[in-house]
């Protein structure tokens, strides 16, 4: 499998997921990668399990990283990109060879080069909605709040006629149930149930609560990315949303679509590779903080996606045929893993998912994925890993979508 990795300025592709068979050279090289693993963790006394047996790997158990500590790493700030590059596929692009190790180094606008006709490109749909709003309470105190869950609470709507969304909220001092927050003169939201650190907030506005969140609401941007408030809060609604978005309800951009451009995926369609949409609502699921440390034991929160019936026919047939799929970010790697069923054969539909992928998964329909380089001890990183197989040698690279 490849493994394409793109950050705000750089992405990676990466090949050869770990299926059931491997090839022999894969075999001989992950053998080695575990031999070196194991004496590596011996070595610094890291939490490190070979309990578990990957099927296919030449019948020897392979270990991995469960440590949280593991997937922490050094994030200069300086390295971090408050903008977006110029030109979305301008980013640079790192090619993966996850059986060889190889690595090389290009650009995003060159992407369409390693894919080959007859290729699956999955890519997630969801359109990011302006859900983070700025009130205040009747003491004028500030109360920050985040949706989570817009699609879900607007089709909860459309049979109550209620907008009740599961939300983040942050202000000085904690908000007790029943506690209002206003929004201007015409919006407000009652505060509800604390489950979890998720609020149950309802709100009370004149109108649709769509044009209300354009009005009044911003783009929730990543908390590494620092704006002053309302500045670049235009230029925010179109660069952090995909071409390709459709479907309102994400909290977050799904990232390692950003660096894809219109004539760009003419080029990759005319090449003869498919593009097939899905959607999964980006939600608290994926950025969840991980707080505990065997990485293991994290419960991921749900988020809504949906599987289109012609996405799930393209898919069928590539992999019956033996061609590629390929995941564009781990939104799509977890909605195809989520929604395969035990035949192997990806069922359409809609529903919750809640999959988390780490290390040691084994995967049943992705084949390669393009992620961004991300936070350290995140979620994605552990999705990334996976990807990769990290074990105590294996490429550390800091993050993946």
């Amino acid at each position: 499998m490849d493994y394409f990795l793109c950050v705000i300025g750089m992405a990676l592709f990466l090949e050869g997921l770990p299926h059931a068979a491997f090839p022999l050279k894969m075999k001989k090289a992950i053998e080695k990668n575990a031999r070196n693993a194991a004496r590596r963790a011996a070595a610094n006394g890291a939490f490190y399990d070979d309990s578990g047996s990957v099927p296919g790997v030449c019948g020897k158990a392979v270990g991995f990283m469960y440590l949280l500590d593991d997937y922490d790493f050094e994030l200069p700030e300086t390295l971090i990109a408050q903008t977006p590059v110029a030109g979305r596929d301008n980013s640079r692009l790192l090619l993966l060879r996850r059986d060889s190790g190889d690595i090389s180094h290009r650009h995003f606008s060159e992407f369409c080069d390693v894919l080959v006709p007859g290729d699956v490109l999955v890519v997630n749909d969801t359109r990011v909605v302006p859900a983070r709003l700025v009130g205040r309470k009747k003491s004028g105190g500030r109360v920050e709040v985040l949706i989570l869950d817009y699609a879900r609470a607007m089709e909860n709507a459309r049979a109550t006629g209620v907008v009740s969304c599961d939300c983040l909220v942050k202000t000085a001092r904690r908000l007790q149930p029943g506690a209002r927050v206003y929004f201007g003169e015409d919006v407000s939201a009652e505060i509800g149930e604390n489950r979890d650190g998720v609020f149950s907030v309802t709100f009370f506005f004149e109108g649709d609560f769509g044009g209300v969140l354009d009005e009044i609401g911003s783009v929730p941007l990543p908390p590494y990315i620092k704006r002053e408030e309302n500045s670049a809060r235009g230029e925010d609604k179109t660069a952090y949303q995909t071409v390709y978005a459709a479907q309102k309800g994400a909290a977050a951009a799904p990232t390692a679509g950003l660096h894809f451009t219109r004539p760009l995926l003419d080029r990759i369609e005319s090449g003869g590779v498919m593009i097939a949409p899905v959607t999964l609502h980006v939600g608290y699921g994926t950025f969840r903080p991980v707080k505990v440390s065997d990485i293991r034991e994290h419960r991921m929160h749900s988020e809504d996606f949906s599987v289109p019936e012609a996405t799930a026919e393209t898919i069928n047939r590539a992999k019956a045929e033996g061609r590629r799929v390929v995941a564009v970010g781990t939104t799509c790697v977890r909605t195809l893993e989520y929604a395969v069923n035990a035949q192997g054969r990806i069922t359409p539909g809609r529903g919750e998912c809640d999959l988390f992928v780490y290390p040691g998964y084994r995967f049943k329909v992705v084949d390669a994925m393009l992620t961004n380089f991300h936070l350290p001890r995140s979620t994605l990183d552990y999705a990334g890993s996976g990807v990769c197989g990290a074990g105590k040698n294996s490429c550390r690279l800091p993050g993946s979508d």
